[in-house]
């Protein structure tokens, strides 16, 4: 039965992007809960400064070797060898024993590099709260190994469009940190964190192993450094690598930056960050995510290649619009409600907002970036985005250096936002001259309609949230709740209706989807189980 149902293939890039999606949105809201656990245990404290600083070099292993092979090379690779399968399969395990080498070796090096690095990344600790922060480094080093493995056993079921146990991955990652959290913390003090993140480094390996193998992989140990395959990975690699080391640039700085502002400012910017990844997870990467291996296989399709990427886009921009809206009209609602608990008092909660609405006008930005760069990886250019990324990091730096001494950690989160922005346009006008067009008045055309419906979200919303605090005030977490809830609710029931009015395209594809292939595909999984 449950070979049956995993094995469940995506036909389309909206099915796929729904099942990612809506896994996204339950290890989001485990996330919230994760983040819920830690502000009421630890506040806005020195304590989660440590702990975030900690995830700084082993998250930068994960990202440039890991997700540098991945994103670029490897989805495109192992799908063109699909027809092959022995050699598909022995090109996986060449990466696999490669990469378990490299890490191993790397995570050596640097766990004994570890004091000269930190003393780097948080010059503003004192040197207590930096021996901790080593110690736990350590500890997480761990973590890249389970998720390198991991994330090879995730892109062989993205290229199979086996989206469903891919899914389910970040929900058992974000469950071990609350594990952690709750049942490790009180032996290991703030130690049991970090145990918490390797535990659910590897329940998100664990969970994917599997449904892999139902698919026909089997380990062998293979070193093969003139692998055809290998080659072209690592040849598309090292741009990406590139790219992925800006953005950790980026986020080193920010973490200088933070160290050295008032305590808790570091946790106040993961938390601001956490929220608005919440909308970008369930929407904007779900779809990029899945329309990755559809542009991979339409690269040398210039028509249909656009006509699915512009698609994609006004996906994106239908959701993503309207609950950047509601996020920065409910901010103060949302803050209190998921972090408002314990040690996170109401001056936290204020520079959580704050910088919370500055991430969120840039979402749609955030988004699109997500799904233009898989479009030149599927296009097997690694290098446009590296440039490209380059400068808007650039333009982050010295922004964030600018605003975070004018506004405090408020203006890390307005830096990243402009510079989302500038990154955009620049991979859009790029992507634009390579390809001649890019279906833009048909996507400028259907934003403005979301843009007008969204403007009737904003009132709506507005309305609903001052209209009943009377009725059940905000001084409770229940009041507050409810008031962001029901506004929420009214804001995007209007804005479906005025979709619907506007015959906004989109609308049209998400109910068509709803009503013919969610209830289809959910019928076949109790014929599945009933017929068991």
């Amino acid at each position: 039965m449950f070979k049956k149902i995993f094995s469940l293939e995506s036909k389309t890039i909206t099915s796929a992007a729904i099942i990612v999606g809506a896994a996204s949105l339950i290890s989001r809201l485990i996330g919230v809960i994760r983040d819920r656990v830690l502000a009421g245990q630890f506040g806005a404290g020195r304590e989660l400064d440590i702990y975030y600083a900690a995830f700084r070099i082993p998250d930068l292993v994960f990202n440039l070797i890991v997700l540098g092979a991945l994103s670029a090379g490897f989805i495109p690779v192992f799908t063109n060898y699909l027809a092959d399968k022995p050699k598909a399969w022995r090109l996986v395990n060449v990466l696999i024993n490669v990469l378990l080498i490299v890490l191993g070796l790397l995570g050596l090096l640097l766990i004994f590099l570890a004091p000269w690095l930190m003393k780097i990344i948080v010059p503003g600790f004192g040197p207590t709260e930096l021996a901790t922060t080593v110690a736990m480094t350590r500890i997480m080093f761990l973590a890249p190994i389970f998720l390198g493995l991991s994330g090879i056993l995730g892109g062989i079921l993205q290229s199979y469009k086996q989206f469903f146990v891919y899914s389910l991955a970040p929900i058992m990652y974000n469950l071990g940190i609350i594990v952690g959290a709750i049942f490790l913390t009180p032996f290991f003090g703030i130690y049991g964190l970090a145990f918490g993140v390797v535990l659910g480094a590897g329940a998100h390996m664990l969970i994917q192993l599997p449904a892999v193998m139902v698919i026909g992989y089997r380990y062998r140990p293979i070193i093969d450094l003139k692998d055809q395959g290998f080659i072209q990975i690592i040849k598309m690699m090292g741009p990406r690598v590139m790219t992925l080391l800006v953005s950790q640039i980026n986020l080193v700085v920010i973490t200088v930056i933070a160290s050295s502002m008032v305590v808790g400012s570091l946790t106040i910017f993961n938390f601001a960050n956490n929220l608005q990844s919440f909308p970008l997870g369930i929407f904007g990467i779900a779809f990029a995510v899945a329309a990755f291996p559809t542009l991979s296989q339409l690269a040398k399709n210039k028509k249909e290649f656009i006509n699915t990427l512009s698609a994609t886009t006004r996906q994106i921009l239908f959701f993503i619009i309207p609950a950047s809206v509601l996020l920065i009209i409910l901010r103060a609602q949302i803050v209190r409600v998921v972090l408002g608990s314990g040690k996170f008092d109401w001056q936290d909660t204020i520079l959580t907002l704050e910088t919370l609405s500055f991430f969120a006008f840039s979402l749609f930005a955030q988004a699109l970036i997500v799904l233009l760069i898989r479009a030149f990886y599927a296009l097997e250019d690694s290098k446009t985005p590296f440039y490209v990324g380059l400068v808007a990091a650039f333009a982050n730096v010295i922004l964030a250096m600018i605003l975070a001494e004018s506004i405090g950690v408020a203006g890390l989160g307005l830096s990243i936002s402009l510079a989302s922005i500038l990154n955009l346009l620049i991979l859009v006008l790029i992507l634009h001259y390579r390809l001649g067009y890019l279906d833009g008045t048909k996507i400028v055309l259907e934003t403005l309609k979301m843009l007008l419906a969204t403007a009737f979200l904003t009132l709506f919303a507005q309305g609903t949230k001052y209209l009943i605090e009377p009725f059940f005030g905000t001084a409770t977490f229940v009041g507050v709740a409810v008031q962001g809830f029901l506004a929420a609710l009214v804001g995007f029931a209007v804005y479906l209706f005025i979709a619907w009015l506007l015959k906004i395209e989109e609308f049209k594809y998400f109910v068509d989807f709803v009503q013919k292939r969610l209830f289809r595909k959910s019928a076949k999984i109790v014929e599945i189980i009933e017929s068991e």
